[in-house]
């Protein structure tokens, strides 16, 4: 089993940035592969940004790329999102998603990831 818990958001002006963390307890979190997605209500899940079991391989969808990072502790067993230069289009329901497959490929589809989060909400607003 694997528990998967996020905080960091909360309300930032347009420019402004924020950093969430997903905490992940459970199985060994530095085999798997591990993802950011974003729901908007009415929306479908969208993703955001991977990586890989190790860390050494990332994407992003272009909407983000260049603005936000992703990155993992596997010390600390945490998943990290660093998103600067927000804008009102970023706002959303951020959710950390995990896929149990060792050492797997990094997805963009949410249906290829196993274990989720309940979510963090970002807003953007002057």
């Amino acid at each position: 089993q694997v528990q998967l818990v996020e905080s960091g958001g909360g309300l930032v002006q347009p420019g402004g940035s924020l950093r969430l963390s997903c905490t992940v307890s459970g199985r060994i979190f530095s085999s798997y592969p591990m993802g950011w997605f974003r729901q908007v209500p009415g929306k479908e899940r969208e993703f955001v940004a991977g990586i890989n079991w190790s860390g050494g391989v990332v994407d992003y969808a272009d909407s983000v790329k260049g603005r936000f990072t992703i990155s993992r502790d596997a010390a600390k067993n945490t998943l990290s999102l660093q998103m600067n230069s927000l804008n009102a289009e970023d706002a959303a329901v951020y959710i950390c998603a995990c896929r149990t497959v060792v050492r797997g490929k990094i997805s963009r589809v949410w249906l290829d990831y196993d274990y989720w989060g309940q979510g963090t909400q970002v807003a953007v607003s002057s």
